[in-house]
Parts: structure tokens; sequence; C-alpha cells
């Protein structure tokens, strides 16, 4: 199994209390010991599925939005969106539980045209409110079809670190690895009010792959 880079620290960390917990359970708990390894066992297990690295076959798209991450698509409105388009917007919003992969791809292809992190709370990532409170990160993308998109990562309850590998000036395909949360978090992504929207809410999503709206040329 392929493991992500962001995998490095977060392992390391794992394994070091994995094997310092199994040893003191060992020397003090004896023959009982092995009712604290096996559940350890199984959470120290579970670091490493976080952290897998599917194999995605990634097309390229024009006019489609792909799903930026794996989850489940939690809301679907017309909203204000005030950072960057200023204006109205139709939002998509795909909530990540800690079990979901968590590499976040473009949704969209085109030119990275802004990129900002803000410093933030942390509700719970499918509260209303955390697209505007939460800590997050806001990236634009000029698409091919002369669309802006705007695409949010959000940091949850659990998810405390984000990461977005993306810079102005760079070009986006829409699939491909932008940045990656750890530990359950959202994905709202920003669309123009004409874009026929293809997915619904309650869908389960496949970052890179699936097909969640399709905007005009």
């Amino acid at each position: 199994m392929k493991l992500h880079k962001e995998s490095k620290g977060t392992i390391t960390v794992a394994t070091i209390l994995f094997i310092i917990i199994s040893v003191l359970a060992i020397y003090f708990l004896k023959m009982w010991s092995l009712l604290i390894i096996m559940p350890l066992l199984v959470v120290y297990s579970l670091v490493f599925w976080f952290f897998r690295v599917p194999e995605r076959d990634i097309l390229e798209h024009r006019e489609n939005v792909i799903a930026p991450v794996d989850g489940k698509v939690v809301m679907i409105k017309e909203v204000e969106e005030t950072e960057f388009l200023k204006g109205k917007a139709i939002q998509v919003s795909i909530f990540m539980s800690p079990l979901n992969v968590h590499i976040c791809r473009y949704p969209v292809s085109g030119n990275v045209i802004y990129k900002k992190y803000h410093p933030g709370k942390y509700l719970v990532a499918w509260h209303e409110k955390s697209s505007t409170e939460n800590e997050r990160t806001t990236v634009a993308v000029e698409t091919a079809t002369n669309n802006k998109v705007v695409f949010r990562q959000i940091a949850g309850y659990v998810a405390r670190r984000i990461v977005f590998y993306c810079n102005e000036g760079d070009q986006a395909k829409a699939g491909h690895e932008f940045g990656f949360i750890k530990f359950g978090s959202r994905m709202d992504v920003f669309l123009p009010l004409d874009t026929e929207i293809i997915c619904k809410i309650g869908d389960i999503t496949k970052g890179g792959v699936d097909v969640i709206a399709k905007m005009k040329d």
C-alpha cells in the first residue's frame, strides 16, 4: 500500500507510542497485555489506512467539475461567496470522515489565480458556519471555459492540519492533487449559477473520478 508523504511524522510518532505502550503492557500486565495491545494495534493500523494513496484513473476534463475529495455531499445551495467571487454562487460541500482518503484534488482545470490561508476555529466540519469561521484555505481557478471557481479546504473538530501545495500561476488539472487534510474535514466548491449540478445531497463521492457538475462553456 502506497502512503502519502504527509504520513511520515504521524506514523513515526504512532510507531514510537505503539512500541512504548506495548512494552509497558507486557512488562506490567503479563498475560493480560493483549487486552491493551490488540485494540492499540487496530488504532495503529487505522493510522496507516488513513494515509493510503489509492490508484485513480484520472481523465482530462474541460467542462466537468470533478469531486475534489472522497466523502459525502452534505450541502448544495445558492450562497454569497464574499472572499473572492464577491457574488452569488452555488456551493457544493463534501464532508470527509476520518476513514475517507484525505487527498484534496483540483475540481476543475485552468490556472490558479488566488490562494489564501485563514486561521480560525474548529467547529464540526458539517456546521454551515465552518466555511467562514474555521481554519481554512481558499483557492480560485480560472477555468478553460472562462469561469472562475473557488474551492475551500476546511478543518473540522478533529482535523488540525491543512496542507496545500499550489501557488498562484500554477496550472490546475482536474482530479490531480493540490493538498491534504489530516483526520476529518470538509471541502466546499463554489460554482457559477448557471452550472449544471449533477450530484445530490447524500451522494458518496470518489475524489478525482466522479463528476459532480458541468459548467457552461
